[in-house]
C-alpha cells in the first residue's frame, strides 16, 4: 500500500511539472501552484482521469500578502488518503479564471460564490449570482479585505419567483415550510403529477461567519462559532476547524483528546440518524414510527449532556484538545444506555422499515445513479446509497477513526430507501465505534499547552458528518484565521436534486427532499438592511 501511495505522488507531481506547476507535500496533503492556463487541465485528469474526489474550491484575497487573489480547489484521493490543493493566483487589476466546470460539474456554486464575494470572473461558463440579493452595490465584494465586517447596505426585499411564465405548472416549496424549518425555496415544474425539472433559491440566512472569524475573534472563539454552523451537527464542525488549525500548525494533540473528540462525534451521528429517521416515517405518514425514533432519540440526547454538559451545542472543542473528560463511572453509564439502545432500535427499526406504505414510498424513488452522485460529488449517505463507496473516518483518517474498526454501508439502488437503510447500518456501527473507543481511551492529558500558531500556513481537513464529508480550510494569520473557508455537505447534495426529482410523482418530492437531510443554515452561512433609516430583520431573496 505504501509502495502503491508513493508511486501515485509521483504521478501527481509528474502531472503537476508538466504543466508549469509547482508542488509541495505536507504529510498527507499535496499543495500544487499551477498557472490559470493549466488549471482547467489539472482539474479534468485528477477529476476524469485519477478520480479524486471534488470537495470545494476557496477564493482568497491575498493582496495583502503577495499583491494577488487566488483559487484553491480541493481535491482527495480517497483510496490513498490524500489530499490535493490546486492552487492558481490571479491578478488583482484584472480578476479573472477559466472555470473548470466543464471537466468538474460539482464547482458551479463555489465559483459563483467567489464571484459574489471576491469579485473573481469565470470564463467560459454562465454566470450568476448566488449569495448576495439582487440590489446588492457594484463592486462591493465582503469577503475582500478592506470590507468592513459591520457593512450594512441598502436593500430592499424581492420577489420569490425564479422563472419567467412557463406553459408548464410550478409548484413552489417554501420559502418557509412546516416541514423544512428553514428558509428554502424550491420551484417545481409539473406536467399533471409528474415533476418535469427544479429550480433551487438559498442562501436566506447567509451569516458572514467566515468574514466574523477573519476580523474578530481569536482562534479559540471560532471553536464556538464553527459549532453554531449546524444546530444539528455543530460538533462536526468545531472538530473540523480545530483539526485542519492544528493540521496549519503541525500541533501533535493528545491521544486521549483524539478519542473524547471521536466519541462525540459518533454520539451526534447516532442523534442525527435517529432524528431523521423519524422526520422521514413523519413525511410518509407513518407518525408511530416517528415518535419511537425521537423517543429512543432521548437516550443518545441523555448521553450527550452525561459527556458533555449539554445536550446541543457541547462547547467542548479547543485548539489543542477538549474542555472535558470522561471518567470511569460516565464510561459505565455510557455503555450500558448504548445497550439498551441497540436493543430496543433493532427491534422497532425491522418492524418500521417493513411497515407496507414504508416500503412502498421509499422503494423506488427518488433515484440518483451512481454517475451522477459522482458527477455532483455528492456526500455521505445520498453517495454510499448510490454505490458511492467514501468515508472520510476510513478514507482520511482523523481523531481516534485509525484505532477503530467499522463496516462502511454501501447500496447501488440510489432510492429513498437505500438512503434509509445507509443510516440505519450507520447507527449500529457507531455504537460499535464508541464501545471500542471506550474500551481502548489511553490514559493522560486532554489539552495541548502553550504552543504557537504560525502565520501563513494552511490546513484542510475533511470530517464526516451525519450528512457527509465538512470541509475546513484555513489559513493562518495573527491571532486569528486569515482566511476560513466551510463547506458543509448539503453544500453538494442540493444540486443533485435536479436529479433526483426529474419525473418523480409530485407527491414524493417532500421526501426526496428530505432524503438528502438538509442543513439549509449549514449550506447558507442574515444580512441586516437598513430600510427608511431603520435597522430591520429581512428575508431577502438571492438571483440564480
Amino acid at each position: 500500500m505504501l509502495m502503491d501511495r508513493n508511486h501515485i505522488i509521483q504521478e501527481y507531481i509528474s502531472l503537476a511539472k508538466s504543466l508549469n506547476g509547482n508542488v509541495t507535500i505536507d504529510n498527507d496533503t499535496l499543495h500544487i501552484i499551477i498557472p490559470k492556463e493549466s488549471l482547467v487541465e489539472i482539474a479534468d485528469k485528477l477529476f476524469n482521469k485519477y478520480q479524486c474526489d471534488f470537495r470545494t474550491c476557496i477564493g482568497v484575497d491575498e493582496r495583502p500578502v503577495n499583491g494577488y487573489f487566488s483559487m484553491t480547489y480541493v481535491f482527495t484521493d480517497n483510496r490513498n488518503s490524500l489530499y490535493l490543493l490546486i492552487k492558481t493566483y490571479i491578478d488583482s487589476l484584472n480578476p479573472s479564471t477559466p472555470s473548470i466546470m466543464k471537466v468538474v460539474p460539482a464547482v458551479d456554486w463555489c465559483e459563483m460564490e467567489a464571484r459574489d464575494l471576491l469579485g473573481i470572473e469565470f470564463t467560459d461558463r454562465e454566470q450568476y449570482k448566488l449569495v448576495l440579493p439582487p440590489g446588492w452595490p457594484d463592486n462591493v465584494y465582503p469577503l475582500r479585505k478592506e470590507v468592513p465586517y459591520n457593512y450594512r447596505p441598502l436593500l430592499r426585499g424581492t420577489s420569490e419567483k425564479i422563472s419567467p411564465s412557463t406553459e408548464l405548472g410550478v409548484i413552489p416549496i417554501g420559502p418557509y415550510h412546516p416541514a423544512l424549518h428553514e428558509p428554502e425555496y424550491f420551484e417545481l415544474y409539473v406536467e399533471g403529477e409528474r415533476v418535469i425539472d427544479v429550480k433551487y433559491r438559498g442562501f436566506h440566512v447567509h451569516r458572514g461567519i467566515e468574514k466574523l472569524a477573519e476580523t474578530r475573534m481569536t482562534y479559540q472563539q471560532v471553536n464556538f462559532l464553527a459549532e453554531r454552523i449546524c444546530g444539528i451537527c455543530g460538533f462536526e464542525h468545531s472538530t473540523c476547524y480545530a483539526l485542519a488549525v492544528e493540521k496549519a500548525a503541525k500541533l501533535d494533540v493528545p491521544e486521549r483528546a483524539q478519542y473524547i473528540r471521536s466519541i462525540i462525534l459518533e454520539v451526534e451521528r447516532i442523534h442525527s440518524h435517529l432524528l431523521w429517521l423519524g422526520v422521514a416515517f413523519h413525511v410518509v405518514g407513518y407518525d408511530a414510527g416517528f415518535m419511537h425514533m425521537w423517543r429512543i432519540r432521548e437516550k443518545i440526547m441523555y448521553l450527550a449532556e452525561l459527556l458533555t454538559g449539554s445536550r446541543k451545542t457541547y462547547g467542548i472543542n479547543l485548539i489543542g484538545g477538549v474542555r472535558k473528560d470522561i471518567n470511569e463511572d460516565k464510561k459505565q453509564k455510557t455503555l450500558e444506555t448504548l445497550r439498551e439502545l441497540e436493543k430496543e432500535f433493532r427491534e422497532l427499526i425491522e418492524i418500521a422499515i417493513n411497515v407496507p406504505q414504508v416500503k412502498k414510498r421509499l422503494s423506488g424513488t427518488g433515484l440518483l445513479p451512481k454517475e451522477d452522485a459522482v458527477k455532483f460529488s455528492v456526500e455521505g449517505p445520498v453517495a454510499r446509497a448510490s454505490g458511492v463507496n467514501k468515508d472520510a473516518r476510513r478514507d482520511q483518517p482523523y481523531a481516534a477513526y485509525k484505532y477503530t474498526s467499522f463496516k462502511v454501508p454501501v447500496y447501488t439502488e440510489g432510492d429513498n430507501m437505500a438512503r434509509a437503510l445507509v443510516r440505519i447500518n450507520e447507527i449500529f456501527e457507531s455504537i460499535s465505534i464508541i464501545e471500542q473507543l471506550l474500551d481502548k481511551i489511553p490514559r493522560g492529558p486532554i489539552m495541548l499547552e502553550d504552543f504557537d500558531i504560525p502565520e501563513g500556513k494552511i490546513g484542510v481537513q475533511v470530517v464526516e458528518a451525519p450528512r457527509g464529508g465538512d470541509v475546513h480550510f484555513v489559513i493562518t494569520g495573527h491571532g486569528k484565521p486569515y482566511r476560513w473557508r466551510v463547506r458543509a455537505p448539503t453544500y453538494n447534495n442540493i444540486p443533485a436534486l435536479k436529479i433526483m426529482l426529474k419525473d418523480q410523482p409530485l407527491a414524493d418530492a417532500p421526501l426526496t427532499i428530505a432524503s438528502i437531510d438538509p442543513c439549509f443554515s449549514c449550506t447558507d452561512r442574515i444580512l441586516v438592511i437598513r430600510e427608511n433609516g431603520k435597522r430591520e430583520w429581512l428575508r431577502i431573496t438571492t438571483g440564480v
